[in-house]
């Protein structure tokens, strides 16, 4: 049964919208709903968190009722066999305002679901994110709007760009933002956001939007964005995400009105992102591999909090390491280097140890010893 076969009379089953808005509207590809239970209190039943045995079964038993009702996010529909009167919200619908069909998933979310987003403290401050001058100074309008956020009303930054080599400060900015503002910040990566259910990413959007708004002024930070993000040359390699992007945009365009929230994205690969998603944010704010001065300052920073003494000077291990990130120089040059060390019982880390870390990185990079002199 198409829908548009259906008679005028099967076409309204949700009395939480108008009649008039159906004709305009397309199948939902998908639809998730959540029990929120019976508008009377019934003290024998308790079925707050009902859970779905068998999905495919589900969805014959709810399309027989809820066939042809129109699904808007935020409204109801009510089961009228097993559980009479029983309220489902609609968390998700996709599109929305659209038609309950054939060929739409409809899934119930329970706890398995749902995942918990919490705001992450950082002790950062901006003085531990060594170089990238130029994002910090930019990011100083992101500071003035979240110290007063109805000052800027339109003018808000809301959507911010993260982009550059990995392991050079884009999650630490972030984090040292937040801490030195002392406002929530929401740290998700893109590749969480896809669950095990048609509608689960979506609503860990919702969510994730709904919490940052209650606890505003605040920063949602999702990293490898290009993860859901990509162009549509790439989407093949990717799976069906689309639901998980349109929740996004959804958000980011400001259907709520999102004050104190500041969204920032980051990735490594920002050519590769769908044009529909990068055309979202206002700036993009580059962050690039440390100079020479700079990589001195990083030696210097982390050298100290070393358990056993290192031999080479900061300035001689940043001449061996042009072309490496700060993740690169803690993780792969001063770390390897003191594993090794301590495996050897050296009572110092020499520069036959920092050899060895090196030799390990560039093979690890299939890059010769040469590249980056």
């Amino acid at each position: 049964m198409r829908l548009n076969k259906l008679p005028k009379e099967q076409i309204f089953h949700n009395p939480n919208v108008s009649i008039a808005s159906v004709k305009i509207s397309k199948e939902a590809k998908a639809v998730v709903v959540e029990g929120i239970g019976f508008p009377f209190k019934l003290p024998v039943m308790d079925v707050s968190n009902l859970e779905v045995n068998n999905k495919e079964l589900f969805e014959v038993y709810a399309k027989e009722q809820w066939m042809g009702s129109l699904a808007v996010e935020g409204t109801y529909l009510f089961d009228q066999r097993i559980l009479p009167d029983f309220a489902f919200k609609i968390i998700t619908a996709y599109p929305n305002n659209s038609v309950i069909g054939e060929d739409t998933s409809i899934v119930l979310l329970s706890n398995d679901n749902k995942k918990d987003i919490l705001s992450v403290k950082s002790n950062l401050s901006l003085d531990d994110v060594i170089g990238q001058e130029k994002a910090k100074s930019k990011c100083k309008v992101i500071m003035e709007y979240l110290k007063n956020p109805e000052k800027f009303a339109d003018w808000a930054p809301r959507n911010i760009l993260f982009y550059g080599v990995s392991g050079t400060g884009k999650t630490m900015l972030a984090k040292a933002l937040s801490n030195e503002l002392d406002v929530s910040l929401y740290l998700i990566k893109a590749t969480n956001l896809i669950g095990d259910h048609v509608g689960d990413g979506a609503f860990s959007i919702h969510d994730l939007f709904e919490k940052a708004g209650k606890n505003s002024p605040s920063v949602i930070f999702i990293d490898e964005i290009d993860a859901i993000g990509l162009h549509r040359k790439y989407q093949s390699i990717r799976g069906d995400v689309s639901e998980i992007v349109n929740a996004l945009l959804t958000e980011m365009d400001g259907i709520n009105s999102n004050e104190g929230i500041v969204t920032i994205a980051a990735t490594n690969n920002p050519e590769q992102l769908d044009y529909g998603i990068r055309s979202r944010f206002e700036d993009e704010f580059e962050f690039v591999l440390p100079d020479e001065k700079e990589r001195v300052s990083i030696f210097n920073k982390y050298i100290v909090s070393l358990p056993i003494p290192i031999k080479p000077t900061a300035k001689q291990l940043a001449n061996l390491t042009k072309g490496f990130s700060g993740r690169d120089i803690k993780e792969k040059v001063l770390k390897s280097s003191l594993h090794k060390a301590i495996s050897e019982e050296a009572n110092e880390i020499t520069m036959d140890h920092i050899n060895y870390a090196l030799g390990n990185y560039y093979k690890e990079n299939n890059s010769p010893k040469d590249m980056f002199a």
